[in-house]
C-alpha cells in the first residue's frame, strides 16, 4: 500500500508531456512542478486574493535540446462559475524566459532577463492570483518550450501570445491547482 501511494505521489505531482525534437528524436519529458501546490493540489490562501496575492514558486526540468525559448501562461477555465463556465480568465503571461531558466522564485519581483509579460485579464502585466466569486476553481499553469525567441509583442493578451508561438511548442508541461474562497 505505501508503494502505491509512493507511485500516485510522483504521478500527481506534476503533468508532462513527452516531446519530439525536429529531427525526430525523442527529448526528455519537460515537467512543471511548485514547492507551493501538488498538481491537482489546493494554492495555499497566500497566493490568492485573500493573501498577499503573490506568484507561487514554480520550478521545471527536461527542457528540449532545441529550445530558444519558454512561455507560460495561468488560467482558470472555469470563470466565473465552474458549474456553468462562460470564459476562461487569465492570471499571468510570461514569454521569452530564457531555455536556460530552470525556476521562478515565490512573488518574484525582478523576472529573468529578456524575459517578456503579457497583460492578464485584470488588463495589467504580472500574477494575479485565485480570486474565484463562486464555488472551486481550476488553475492551469501551463509552460511551452519554443523553437523560437518570440519578438516584442509589446505586453499581448493570451490570444496573440497562441497565435504567435503556433507551430513552435516542442514541448509542454502542466500544473493545475485548485481554490475556493472560504465563506
Amino acid at each position: 500500500m505505501h508503494s502505491l501511494r509512493l507511485i500516485f505521489l510522483v504521478f500527481s505531482v506534476s503533468y508532462a508531456t513527452v516531446a519530439l525534437s525536429t529531427d525526430g528524436v525523442q527529448n526528455m519529458a519537460l515537467i512543471l512542478t511548485s514547492p507551493d501546490f501538488v498538481h491537482l493540489g489546493e494554492i495555499p490562501k497566500k497566493f490568492t486574493c485573500d493573501g498577499d496575492d503573490s506568484s507561487p514558486a514554480l520550478s521545471w526540468s527536461g527542457v528540449p535540446q532545441h529550445t530558444k525559448s519558454l512561455l507560460l501562461i495561468v488560467d482558470d477555465p472555469d470563470a466565473p462559475d465552474p458549474a456553468k463556465p462562460k470564459m476562461t480568465w487569465v492570471h499571468w503571461l510570461l514569454y521569452n524566459i530564457p531555455a536556460i531558466v530552470t525556476e521562478l522564485p515565490h512573488a518574484v519581483s525582478a523576472l529573468p532577463a529578456g524575459t517578456q509579460q503579457g497583460k492578464n485579464d485584470w488588463k495589467r502585466t504580472g500574477y494575479g492570483g485565485p480570486c474565484p466569486p463562486i464555488g472551486q476553481h481550476r488553475y492551469f499553469h501551463k509552460l511551452y518550450a519554443l523553437d523560437i525567441e518570440l519578438p516584442d509583442l509589446h505586453s499581448p493578451n493570451k490570444t496573440t501570445l497562441e497565435a504567435a508561438m503556433a507551430g513552435h511548442i516542442i514541448g509542454q508541461a502542466e500544473l493545475i491547482g485548485t481554490y475556493q474562497r472560504k465563506k
